[in-house]
């Protein structure tokens, strides 16, 4: 599913420039469960980025899900990424202005994927806000919206779901009950899931293990 060979990324320039990823090797196979693990500043939200197409690595090759991303540009990434990808971060981001519904419907409508609405629907009675579809992102709790997200990541039936401190806004039992539901809809969808994370405990509900330090992988084994 991926396939990353000797990414590097260095953000800034003069005294200010850092190295973030640093060869970075990997690959993925379909239907794993991951966790990037590591202190701040190791690298693993960047590797996700990258990994997911939101960023650019600037030396390497890397291949997601039978696409070459070595050598694609911005509009490049975000077609490749269509159908393929799904993204779920900490901080929702969610439309303030649109529904639940509306959140999940919108992103596959312009997509241009058929039957938007029924498959909105069906993915947020899926994450259980079948009740809740109607609501704004005002009126639903911290928990709620990142179902919200989760629901609108899994719609388009995605290949990979990437997920960066998916519980890392939500207290400790809202949190375990949103990562359950991550690793059955992931289940459902037959997904691959890569998933960043500080929290030792959740990532061993992954299969695989990585830590990262300093942009390196310094470890990659089953949990």
């Amino acid at each position: 599913m991926i396939i990353a060979q000797n990414l590097g990324l260095v953000l800034g320039e003069g005294d200010a420039r850092v190295t973030v990823l640093d060869g970075v090797d990997l690959t993925v196979m379909a239907g794993e469960t991951v966790a990037l693990l590591g202190p701040s500043g190791s690298g693993k939200s960047s590797l996700l980025a990258v990994l997911a197409g939101l960023e650019r690595a600037q030396a390497g090759t890397l291949s997601v899900a039978g696409q070459d991303f070595s050598g694609l540009g911005e509009d490049g990434l975000a077609t490749a990424r269509r159908g393929r990808i799904g993204v779920v971060l900490q901080a929702f981001h969610l439309l303030p202005t649109m529904t639940a519904l509306e959140n999940v419907a919108t992103p596959l409508d312009l997509a241009g994927i058929d039957r938007a609405m029924p498959r909105a629907r069906a993915e947020l009675e899926a994450v259980g806000l079948g009740h809740r579809l109607n609501h704004y992102p005002a009126q639903l709790s911290g928990g709620e919206q990142q179902r919200v997200a989760i629901a609108r990541a899994l719609a388009p039936a995605p290949l990979l779901l990437f997920a960066d401190e998916p519980t890392g806004n939500l207290d400790h039992a809202t949190g375990d009950a949103v990562a359950d539901l991550l690793f059955d809809r992931a289940r459902a969808a037959r997904a691959t899931l890569i998933m960043v994370t500080h929290d030792e405990a959740l990532a061993r509900r992954c299969g695989r293990v990585i830590r990262l330090a300093d942009g390196r992988v310094i470890s990659d084994s089953m949990a």
